[in-house]
């Protein structure tokens, strides 16, 4: 199969993983999305959204740090194509498609060849590609040209050309296995003596088969908890009634959807806080009524401002985080998020302006 044939058939089976530390991809195999550890990140809950899947919370029903897999309980979902795991042997020079979503550049694919298909990394054998791979890739399905999952792509070696590797898909498998036999979730597998553990069995966070220290039972106990100004910032998005987690991008950014607008709410390092909607793009004609439309509009606005960017027209509202206080900023957003919905609409009808395209839309 081609690339683009082998994306197009099985692309249901794709998953992005989103959590605050950032994001990765990950693969429907049975009823499990699989995925790297390291992309969880210690998580039990994370994000996930697919083709057929908009963004939704999911539980994180095994853990595997020594090997970099975690499996993820799929939620209901419709998928055409089933995907599986590869039973064939791979070779050098076998010619090999990536799929994932790199930098959040969602349903990337990248080709390549096996450049050695048993590498041993510590205790694992990898393969070793040529493939492209970036962060955000990581956990996503490595393909051979039948369309058959090879292997989970895991890491690169930075700064170097090129060099990927996937873990090979009879770990995937021996872990599957395992796991289902248990048949119970929220399932560690210690690093040390390699045996799975309910994480309802584990005491002070040691494993209950051989005492070692489980700091991945301690980050699944605890889960993520902003602080400070994020903290109150997300205080602020839960009083306009929004699913703080799944508006979460990562730590200090947040995306709200508002019928045909989108929010995007920022705080950088130097202590600003700006939510902005990029609204459409200014059109070719009625320029002039345009502008005197948003100047005006501006001397009437409160905690809001337009703006124009590159040809993009934006509705912002800027704070500083020391000045940021629940009351504040619940009706400065709350307004941002409605307006934004409406001028979108008028500045498209009324004044001709470009509609924006999204890549969450395409």
């Amino acid at each position: 199969m081609r690339a683009q044939e082998i994306l197009d058939t099985y692309i249901d089976n794709i998953i992005q993983i989103i959590t605050p530390y950032g994001s990765g991809s990950g693969f429907v195999i049975d009823d499990l999305i699989i995925t790297n550890s390291h992309v969880v990140d210690g998580l039990s809950e994370v994000v996930i959204s697919a083709k057929k899947l908009g963004r939704t919370k999911a539980h994180v029903i095994y853990d595997d740090p020594s090997n970099d897999l975690a499996f993820i309980r799929i939620p209901e979902m419709s998928i055409t194509n089933i995907l599986s795991l590869s039973s064939s042997t791979v070779s050098d020079g076998d010619s090999v498609v990536a799929v994932g979503h790199p930098y959040g550049l969602n349903y990337s694919i990248t080709e390549g060849i096996v450049s050695k298909a048993a590498r041993l990394q510590g205790e694992l054998e990898y393969i070793q590609i040529d493939a492209a791979i970036n962060p955000g890739n990581s956990g996503g399905p490595l393909f051979n040209d039948n369309g058959e999952v090879i292997g989970v792509n895991t890491f690169i070696i930075l700064n170097s050309q090129n060099l990927g590797f996937a873990l090979p898909y009879y770990y995937v498998e021996e872990a599957i296995t395992a796991f289902k036999a248990l048949e119970k979730d929220d399932i560690i597998r210690c690093f040390s003596c390699k045996n799975l553990v309910r994480e309802a069995d584990i005491k002070n966070d040691y494993c209950p088969k051989c005492g070692v220290k489980l700091d991945i039972a301690k980050k699944r106990r605890e889960g993520y908890t902003p602080l400070g100004a994020v903290a109150l910032l997300e205080e602020v998005i839960e009083a306009m009634d929004v699913d703080v987690t799944l508006a979460r991008r990562n730590q200090r950014y947040w995306r709200l959807d508002e019928g045909s607008a989108k929010i995007d709410i920022n705080y950088y390092e130097n202590g600003v806080i700006i939510g902005d909607s990029a609204l459409c793009r200014i059109p070719q004609e009625k320029i002039e009524e345009l502008y005197d439309f948003l100047l005006a509009e501006n001397g009437e606005l409160s905690h809001l401002q337009f703006s124009i960017n590159e040809n993009i027209i934006y509705l912002s509202y800027l704070i500083v985080d020391s000045s940021l206080t629940l009351d504040e900023g619940t009706i400065a957003f709350n307004r941002l998020k409605e307006l934004a919905d409406h001028y979108d609409s008028v500045l498209i009808k009324e004044f001709d302006a470009v509609e924006l395209k999204h890549d969450d839309d395409l």
